[in-house]
């Protein structure tokens, strides 16, 4: 027999959770684990655990269904979209949503999105105990989401949801997918609190997520004009430049030589 499929149910109508709840009800080998009505709920019942799949909206309170997929953690619950909109079809299956069912949700559509999502499932394994890290005395552990302060309050962003950080007229903003915040924070104290395999400082005034970077445009002061998924373009200076080369494995020009 199968282990029941531990699906979250994350909608902001009550409507669209009761029929969801309904319908899973009568589904064999699945469990419904909780129900979410924001982003930042289904984001808290996730980090509780025991979260196989999330049944998530497009349109919620506060962060969308999209923003809130990008800020799960690697190697999280699966994402079924279940929206009346079907034009973010595309860019939900880009963030690497398993499958997209268009409202009013149907009994077998809905199981053939599961099973879907099953297929991709690995094998639970009973938990171990793992041992905490130690740091050191003086230090502190590198956070896991970034706190950003605004008008509204700390928004908490995923390192891998900022594509970049810019500094202009002395004030610093981050770039997100949740949108764009200012920040108190300096250039260098970013790059300080943000992973350094993925975060480098291409220019005084910019600091770039790699993984962002879909397009690397040549400039004739031997730079970059680095291009991000978002369509935002950032500078990469001369020196840069070169040691982006040295990273990708790219043959040396004649503005590395001497």
């Amino acid at each position: 027999m199968r282990e029941p499929l531990r699906v979250l149910i994350a909608d902001d109508e009550l409507l669209a959770r009761k029929r969801l709840s309904r319908l899973l009800s009568a589904l064999p080998d699945v469990s419904i684990c909780g129900e979410a009505v924001d982003g930042d709920s289904v984001l808290a019942a996730v980090r509780a655990g025991g979260v196989d799949v999330v049944l998530l909206d497009i349109h919620m309170p506060g962060l969308s269904g999209l923003d809130a997929m990008a800020l799960l953690p690697e190697g999280g619950p699966h994402v079924i979209f279940c929206t009346a909109h079907a034009e973010h079809a595309v860019n939900a299956f880009e963030h690497g949503a398993v499958d997209y069912v268009l409202k009013p949700v149907e009994a077998a559509r809905l199981q053939k999105a599961l099973e879907r999502a099953r297929s991709r499932q690995p094998a639970r394994v009973k938990p171990v105990a793992v041992a905490q890290p130690v740091v050191p005395a003086g230090e502190k552990p590198a956070f896991a989401r970034l706190p950003i302060p605004t008008r509204q309050g700390l928004v908490l962003v995923s390192p891998d949801a900022i594509s970049h950080a810019s500094l202009e007229d002395e004030l610093v903003t981050v770039f997100t997918a949740q949108g764009d915040f200012l920040t108190d924070f300096t250039l260098n104290e970013l790059a300080d609190k943000l992973p350094a395999e993925h975060f480098h400082r291409v220019h005084r005034r910019a600091l770039l997520n790699l993984s962002h970077v879909t397009r690397l445009e040549p400039l004739e002061t031997g730079g970059y004009l680095a291009r991000t998924a978002r369509g935002h373009s950032v500078e990469v200076s001369r020196q840069s430049a070169r040691e982006l080369r040295r990273m990708l494995g790219l043959r040396k020009g004649a503005e590395d030589e001497g």
